[in-house]
């Protein structure tokens, strides 16, 4: 038995006695009264009643959809004090995220990055690694986040096998004045209003509107850093006929950080050793700065007509700025010795810095639309769904160079006299600037797909859903010095899945489609790599308890993959990275969650996932994504002896990540991260709350990346973090 296996068993044994403890508890409580039933509805809830359409568009329940879902509810947001994307990410099951500098983030699940997006169910691009702010996007505007893990072509087009995210936006769905005033503090002065209002419009409430707003300031335990966060959200929602929905919004989010950084930190000395820092260490300076500005527009019809089909019908409108003044510290490449240096340990010399400015817009415009309802066939009910989605992304990127300093490898660079007095150094004052600015990105990105799919009865327990999709995608245009134009066209992605009623409590699911990815990597020769290609295959069970107050997923996956893109660490013409093609890429592992409210006032969230992620060599791919992580967040409302107050807690851990270039290597050991809440209702509309993350102040690392002295970094994640907040609800 190999030692994996071994170390399962006690999870799988663990899985197996919750079943039958829960299965028991189950049917004690089919003896209750429907009141349980009702309490499901009551609001502050980690789990949703609502279809989903993320995986299928058909519509179906988490129960229904044949893959693993996790959701993170506003209540999760609020109780565990979420405020961006990335912080739902970090708490959501299976998925694990790397944080490379003040605003780019990269997302992995199953030992694959993140590339499917949507909000609302409509698919949305975000720029590389989301450097115009996507992944620290504020989440107040949303009611909850959607996770689907897996391959997700049928709806999403061309992705990753990892899974998907998609962002569900408030709705104006409320004929009353209602809402909620949020005020908060917390250290490093951080100071933060949000204000959510909804009311109806008219005497009938067939219009309605809703407004959300945020306002964020503070410092940070980076030294010289300053957050100034500012959002806007608002929706109106009209009631045309008694089967006609139109609904119209914008959201505006300016991120606008003082002495944000590019990259992180040295990670070793010239000499191989490992470079030790406080966390307050910095390589950003006063000057530089990376504000980003995402304005939303969208329209969404909504149709239901007599037979109960609906047609749903949706515009989306994208744009992004970024304006950015950097700083990029690495080693020099010695031409006499034909090796790169790095940072001298007694010294403090020995790195360059290149200097950044660039401002760029990106636009996306997307439609969808989507008929679906069901039919009669032998006696059964099924349901159908026939969609088309097009979408037009235009990246545009202009660099401004410095003026003076030097030249190293064809960009600007000057050298760093000592890392270790960087923030008094004279030569990391901003410059001055070029004004006639270079084009750096003219991208053009056009993906158009039509997708339909049938859940077939085959009988009262036993569903199949089949569908496909038929995908065009194609990238064009001037990328960094570099033409481009790839893409493919008429790629059919098939969609299969079987889900089987065991009992009413317990529903058995399988599911498999096909991966396929352009993408923009290419070889020493500078030839685009061939497109990724692959299939995805889970089965699973899906069960709840208590008359559906406690739900869980037990799931099993293998992905495969070939021609999957790895960096090989070297730059060809054009000082484009190279990289070379992997075939037989094979992930396989499973993943556990339990979500729901055992009993009245009790809330809890908790999952494990585990994956193992290789090569046809039977070398790791992806070493810096955890193969092991537990996210647990529980709180608990002391109904019966003190009603006002609520406490809750969580831990996630996560096994030891690293990354190596064969000679040096940067490793972060497993760790787990402690957090705690309190709240207190003041009065029935007013509460007082009370956060404290990473509890005891545990040190590790959020990024590493490692390519020979010159450019082997790491940063640090967050230290322990106090925030008390007041909320005011009417």
């Amino acid at each position: 038995m190999s030692t994996i296996q071994f170390r399962l068993l006690p999870v799988a044994t663990a899985v197996s006695l919750a079943i039958v403890t829960m299965s028991s508890a189950d049917a004690f409580a089919e003896e209750q009264s429907s009141k349980a039933v009702e309490r499901l509805e009551v609001k502050g809830s980690y789990t949703v009643n609502e279809v989903v359409d993320t995986a299928t568009g058909l519509g179906l329940t988490l129960r229904e959809t044949p893959q693993s879902v996790s959701i993170i509810t506003e209540q999760r947001m609020r109780d565990q004090n979420m405020n961006t994307i990335l912080d739902t990410v970090k708490h959501s099951v299976g998925v694990s995220s790397n944080e490379l500098d003040n605003v780019r983030s990269s997302f992995r699940a199953r030992g694959f990055d993140v590339s499917n997006y949507q909000i609302d169910g409509v698919p949305i691009a975000w720029s590389l690694a989301g450097d115009a702010g996507e992944t620290v996007a504020d989440v107040s505007l949303y009611e909850r986040v959607e996770f689907v893990r897996g391959a997700t072509g049928l709806l999403t087009g061309a992705g990753d096998p990892s899974a998907s995210i998609n962002l569900v936006r408030k709705h104006a769905n409320s004929t009353d004045l209602t809402g909620y005033v949020n005020v908060a503090v917390g250290r490093w002065d951080k100071q933060q209003v949000t204000a959510d209002v909804s009311n109806g419009l008219n005497d009938s409430g067939s219009i309605r509107g809703r407004v959300v707003g945020k306002y964020v300031k503070g410092d940070s335990y980076w030294d010289q850093y300053e957050e100034d966060t500012s959002v806007l959200y608002g929706v109106l929602e009209a009631d045309l006929t008694n089967s006609t929905l139109l609904r119209v919004g914008a959201s505006y989010q300016n991120r606008d950080p003082k002495a944000a950084t590019w990259g992180a930190l040295p990670g070793v000395f010239s000499d191989g050793s490992l470079a030790v820092w406080d966390r307050s260490k910095t390589s950003g300076a006063d000057w530089t700065r990376w504000e980003t500005t995402n304005t939303n527009y969208f329209v969404n019809i909504n149709h239901g007509f007599s037979n109960g089909w609906q047609l749903v019908a949706n515009y989306n409108r994208m744009e992004y700025e970024k304006d950015s003044k950097l700083l990029y510290i690495s080693g020099p490449f010695n031409l006499d010795t034909g090796q790169y240096e790095g940072l001298d340990k007694e010294t403090g010399s020995g790195l360059n810095v290149q200097r950044y400015r660039a401002y760029g817009e990106t636009k996306q415009d997307s439609f969808d639309i989507q008929l679906k309802g069901d039919y009669q066939l032998f006696s059964q009910q099924h349901e159908f769904v026939v969609g088309a989605i097009s979408s037009k992304q235009a990246i545009e990127t202009d660099s401004y160079q410095p003026l003076g300093g030097g030249i190293c490898g064809g960009y600007d660079c000057i050298p760093v006299s000592n890392f270790y007095n960087w923030n008094s150094l004279a030569e990391l004052a901003e410059p001055a600037w070029d004004e006639t600015p270079v084009r750096a990105e003219d991208v053009t990105i056009n993906q158009k797909g039509l997708y339909a799919a049938t859940r077939i009865a085959a009988t009262d327990s036993l569903k199949f859903i089949v569908g496909g999709r038929i995908s065009n995608w194609d990238r064009a245009g001037l990328w960094y010095s570099a033409n481009e134009d790839f893409g493919d066209t008429g790629v059919f992605l098939p969609y299969l899945g079987a889900l089987y009623d065991l009992t009413e409590q317990h529903r058995i699911y399988a599911s498999y489609t096909e991966i396929f990815k352009v993408q923009n990597a290419y070889d020493a020769n500078d030839r685009i790599l061939d497109p990724l290609e692959g299939k995805s295959y889970e089965l699973g069970l899906k069960s709840t308890f208590l008359n559906d107050r406690l739900h869980t997923t037990v799931a099993i996956f293998q992905i495969n993959q070939d021609n999957l893109a790895e960096s090989t660490g070297s730059v060809g013409p054009g000082n484009r990275p190279v990289s070379r093609a992997i075939d037989g890429t094979e992930s396989k592992g499973f993943e556990l969650e339990v979500v729901g409210k055992p009993v009245d006032g009790w809330n809890i969230s908790a999952g494990y996932s585990q994956f193992k992620a290789e090569d046809s060599y039977g070398n790791e791919v992806n070493t810096d994504s955890p193969r092991k992580q537990f996210k647990l967040f529980t709180t608990y409302q002391f109904l019966d002896v003190l009603p006002e107050l609520t406490i809750g807690g969580g831990v996630n851990w996560q096994s030891d990540t690293y990354k190596t270039d064969g000679t040096l290597r940067l490793e972060q050991k497993a760790y787990a991260l402690v957090d705690l809440m309190a709240r207190y209702d003041i009065a029935d509309n007013m509460n007082l709350q009370f956060n404290v993350a990473n509890l005891f102040d545990k040190e590790y690392y959020n990024y590493m990346t490692v390519f020979d002295v010159a450019y082997t970094q790491y940063r640090y994640g967050t230290p322990r973090n106090v925030t008390v907040s007041f909320n005011y609800a009417f």
